[in-house]
């Protein structure tokens, strides 16, 4: 069968689906279909050894011939494409070392999150290395705000900065960059996120996304930007494609580091950021940083989770994210530069107590903004969703964002509207799939102060008194945009598998799919006519956890429903159930078990759309 759409009926969902929300009517419903794939192609794959699941998976996902499986599963450091490719890069490792062997004064002027974190610890340490004078900045996201701004680039030119390198910021600042010019400062900027109408005139642009050369791969991170600078600059002092034992140490490190941005970013984990991500973070078991080490001893995290991505998207980058959220985030590059243990192990303690904090006001935004949504779907329902509160900090709003975007499936701006800020609205926004937030914002920006940001994720400002206009525009921008349509919510699946396929080797192949997260999500399964052993116990501090001992034939296997508390009132033991999940091995006491984490279930009735109803079951 070919790429199409699949025939035959879609799951028809029904009243007590897994889908929902405190047992209100915002139900937000999901109709299973199970993705298409070229069976063809699939019977390919299997000659080369992988399991059934793991051919239908990857064959779903593009993946149809052997040589791209084994480029995908394997994932070298030698598949990176050469840091000449990047626009602009060439040109900035000239500037660079010039600047380095005459001794003079570079400043890396680095963004308040992960990936600008990241990244300005890598091109510090890689100057600091080569022999280079360099101080970082990174700005305070609540007094200064998103890149560039006058008042830190005189800072920087009476300290005496002679180079000016941005990280994951800049190239939508073209008269910040202009007034460092004036001041006699060389800019280089580095970043990745859209470009405005016109470039800054810096001195050299490495963006992987400027329409010059043949760049192969364009949607590197900034961290990832900012390392292949530094790999360019570190051929560049060897005199050729070999650098020396401590260079080689050194971009070790870096690919490490540049896997933390790239996961924290959120950019798509396909070619040149699933290689980054991969391999930095097989990388970081041996060339940790002393203080990233200890950030991850306060997370209780053990050596293999640091092979995990979405343990480091769970764990760490919060951590080191709160930093800019909620005080300093040059706390942060702090952390991960210093080699004293007595400092590392302070720093690490006070990330981990401002992420503890950021947690509980997260908490309570999403409490607010979630019944705050409620009062607006009584009476409508918009393609966007615009809510502004004077009391939310404006270092927490865009998680929250995140969150509701994703649960309830449009784009969402929040703004913090209070005194602190200045009569000045300051707002994070989150996309949803297939719709632009950038070209959104960029339809409104008369009533914007600034704004910048790519298609999924962005910040903006604005007065205050503009807010109630921004609203009504912006959602009028998305119904144009983004149309909302009465079908439910599509849940994509990649196989349906009975329990007895899922044993402890073949769900460690799946596991050689990731690094998962954004483009690449861990595969979700489907079974049919699954059996409910024993009521759902609660777990979690809050009982928000549910655990579950399901059956399908004579095998048993344990279901968590992470974060689907609710869910225990609508289930009983012997009920029979469809569930689609994400299978997973638990290596809690060194033994590897499959164990299923729940995404939705639906009572399981042939006549409404249960056995039978989903093509491509793995056979």
């Amino acid at each position: 069968m070919g790429r199409g759409e699949r025939p035959g009926k879609s799951a028809k969902l029904r009243p007590k689906s897994g889908m929902g929300e405190r047992g209100s009517s915002l139900v937000m419903q999901s109709i299973w279909k199970v993705r298409p794939c070229d069976l063809s192609e699939v019977n390919r794959l299997l000659q080369g050894g992988l399991s059934p699941i793991t051919a239908q998976v990857l064959v779903a996902r593009g993946i149809g011939n052997l040589e791209a499986a084994r480029r995908f599963l394997e994932g070298k450091l030698t598949d990176l494409h050469d840091p000449s490719y990047l626009p602009g890069c060439d040109r900035a490792v000239e500037l660079l070392w010039e600047t380095i062997c005459r001794g003079d004064g570079i400043a890396i002027y680095g963004d308040y999150d992960v990936d600008g974190i990241t990244g300005t610890a890598i091109l510090c340490g890689c100057i600091r290395l080569l022999g280079g004078r360099v101080i970082s900045y990174i700005p305070s996201r609540l007094d200064e705000g998103y890149g560039l701004n006058r008042s830190a680039i005189e800072y920087l030119a009476d300290s005496g900065t002679r180079v000016l390198v941005t990280v994951d910021c800049g190239v939508a600042s073209p008269e910040e960059v202009a007034a460092a010019r004036a001041l006699g400062m060389e800019v280089l900027i580095t970043d990745h996120h859209t470009p405005g109408p016109v470039l800054p005139p810096a001195s050299a642009i490495v963006h992987p996304r400027l329409p010059v050369g043949s760049n192969p791969f364009p949607f590197l991170s900034g961290a990832a930007v900012a390392f292949k600078l530094a790999w360019a600059l570190c051929r560049r002092a060897s005199g050729g494609s070999r650098v020396g034992e401590a260079m080689r140490s050194f971009l070790l490190q870096a690919t490490g580091l540049a896997a933390l941005g790239t996961i924290a970013d959120v950019v798509p984990l396909l070619d040149e950021n699933r290689i980054l991500v991969r391999q930095g973070l097989a990388a970081l078991i041996h060339t940790m940083p002393l203080g990233l080490r200890k950030l991850a001893q306060v997370a209780r995290l053990k050596t293999e989770d640091l092979l995990d991505a979405e343990k480091i998207a769970y764990q760490i980058a919060p951590r080191l994210n709160a930093a800019g959220r909620l005080s300093r985030a040059d706390l942060a590059v702090e952390l991960l530069l210093t080699d004293q243990e007595d400092l590392a192990e302070r720093l690490a303690s006070e990330l981990n107590q401002l992420n503890e904090e950021r947690r509980s006001l997260e908490s309570g935004i999403l409490e607010a903004a979630m019944e705050r949504w409620m009062l607006v779907h009584s009476e409508a329902d918009p393609a966007a969703l615009v809510l502004d509160d004077a009391r939310w900090h404006p270092g927490v709003i865009g998680i929250v964002a995140g969150k509701l975007a994703e649960r309830l499936a449009r784009p969402v701006v929040l703004i913090s509207s209070g005194e602190n800020n200045g009569r000045r609205g300051v707002g994070s926004a989150r996309g949803v799939p297939g719709f632009n937030l950038f070209e959104a914002l960029q339809a409104c920006a008369h009533l914007l102060t600034s704004f910048g940001g790519h298609a999924g994720a962005a910040g903006l400002t604005l007065p205050v008194e503009q807010i109630p206009e921004f609203r009504r525009q912006f959602v009028e921008v998305a119904e144009n945009m983004y149309p909302r349509t009465a079908e439910p919510n599509v849940l994509w699946i990649d196989a349906e598998v009975p329990f007895g396929l899922l044993t402890e080797q073949v769900v460690e192949q799946l596991e050689r799919l990731g690094p998962f997260g954004h483009g690449n999500p861990r595969p979700v399964l489907c079974a049919q006519g699954v059996r409910l052993a024993y009521p759902p116990q609660s777990c979690g501090a809050q009982g928000q956890h549910l655990v579950l001992r399901v059956v399908q034939g004579d095998i048993g296997l344990r279901a968590v429903a992470f974060q689907r508390g609710h869910w225990a009132a609508s289930l009983a033991p012997e009920m029979l159930l469809d569930m689609a999940f994400q299978p997973v091995l638990n290596r809690f006491g060194g033994t590897g078990r499959v164990e299923l984490h729940l995404i939705d279930w639906r009572l399981h009735a042939a006549d409404s759309g249960g056995a039978g109803s989903l093509p491509g079951g793995v056979q």
